[in-house]
């Protein structure tokens, strides 16, 4: 199939293919006389993995390392396992930092009077003025 196919049949864009290619992610697909990109069944169902992987919040970089746990047969579940609790630690950090983000424009917002007066505790907050 073309790389338009593959694309479709994985949920992975072409452009996004071309980059796994470029930086190893993935194979470089067969090429046709003409010079196409040319994928079956297998590159489909590790592009699949791959934006599985993505959709969970796996860097490329871990996701490189989960592909060669899943393509070793030897493989110990417990790596795997360690991967995908040390990603769920940072997950549940990047929360918490939204979280306090989120709480700190909520006390801003609140100490704003949203009026027609020009002074605004948003600003004066983002620009150091409001901070002791």
């Amino acid at each position: 199939m073309t790389i338009g196919e593959a694309a479709r049949a994985s949920g992975v864009s072409a452009k996004m293919i071309r980059y796994y290619e470029e930086i190893g992610l993935i194979p470089a697909a067969g090429r046709t006389g003409a010079g196409y990109r040319v994928y079956g069944p297998r590159e489909v169902h590790l592009l699949r993995f791959i934006r599985r992987a993505r959709d969970l919040g796996f860097s490329v970089e871990a996701i490189r390392d989960l592909l060669g746990l899943w393509q070793d047969r030897e493989r110990h579940s417990a790596d795997v396992k360690r991967l995908a609790l040390a990603h769920v630690a940072e997950l549940r950090g990047r929360i918490r930092a939204m979280e306090e983000m989120a709480g700190t424009l909520e006390t801003l917002a609140a100490s704003c009077h949203g009026d027609d007066r020009p002074d605004c505790p948003i600003l004066d907050d983002l620009s150091g003025r409001g901070r002791g």
